[in-house]
């Protein structure tokens, strides 16, 4: 677990450590799934003096198309990207939340056009204005053939209810073969759980990057991340240059994963 400042990066020096950087890494030692907790859009609005919150959560969101980009240039095969928890659609004003919302769904538009992405919604689609749940599952069906960078967008997501789902798809197809609850419980095995996770399938994260400074989940992928590396960014999401996330998957390389032991 790190915490790291961000400063202006511009110019020749700027170029040429960057290149530095990124010559130092090899396949070997980037990270196969990579999770993004984007925060402090709002603070970086104020601080910019812009009326409302909305310019932050834009420039945030082209931020995360950037980053993706980043990403696919390293080879990185998955990223995970935290655009909407289930508590910012309750405790969010309206007016933040229909912006944020009209957001997210230019995102998703965006990214399902690139060459070669996947794109795939993790949350809870009921929970969504059906717009915004339209968008997102058009983009996973667009997306659903394409073998490159394969982007999760957790929109409406916890990973609280995540579990909870999980579970519960697990007992709902036990009780449709007629199993009981006590062969439920005898065969129940963490790996069955993450089967049924909405990112079954995949690979848990082998690296969480939040920016800001805050140093918490958040409800982000909790049963995902329990063997991830954490690095954390002191730079607002916007102000989030290439060279932070190069210092970010430079120090993953360094590290000696212990997997929990």
């Amino acid at each position: 677990m790190a915490t790291h400042g961000s400063g202006e990066g511009s110019g020749l020096l700027y170029r040429l450590y960057s290149s530095r950087l990124k010559r130092r890494l090899t396949p070997q030692t980037v990270p196969h799934h990579v999770a993004m907790m984007i925060d402090g859009n709002r603070r970086w609005a104020r601080q910019a003096g812009y009326p409302t919150v909305a310019e932050g959560h834009r420039a945030g969101a082209a931020k995360m198309h950037e980053f993706l980009r980043w990403c696919d240039e390293l080879g990185i095969a998955v990223v995970s990207l935290y655009l909407l928890s289930t508590d910012n659609l309750t405790k969010r004003d309206s007016a933040e939340l229909a912006d944020l919302i009209e957001i997210i769904a230019e995102l998703a538009d965006a990214l399902s056009h690139e060459p070669g992405w996947r794109v795939k919604h993790v949350g809870r689609a009921e929970l969504l204005p059906p717009e915004l749940a339209r968008v997102l599952r058009t983009a996973e069906e667009r997306t659903a053939g394409n073998t490159g960078l394969h982007v999760n967008l957790a929109v409406g997501y916890g990973g609280r209810s995540e579990i909870v789902d999980a579970v519960r798809s697990i007992i709902a197809a036990h009780d449709e073969q007629g199993g009981s609850l006590e062969e439920l419980a005898a065969s129940l095995t963490p790996e069955q759980i993450g089967e049924h996770l909405y990112t079954g399938g995949q690979a848990d994260p082998d690296l969480v990057i939040r920016t800001s400074g805050e140093q918490r989940l958040s409800d982000f992928l909790l049963w995902q991340s329990a063997h991830s590396e954490f690095y954390f960014v002191e730079a607002l999401g916007p102000d989030l240059r290439e060279v932070d996330f190069l210092r970010a998957i430079r120090d993953y390389a360094t590290r000696d994963r212990r997997y929990g032991s």
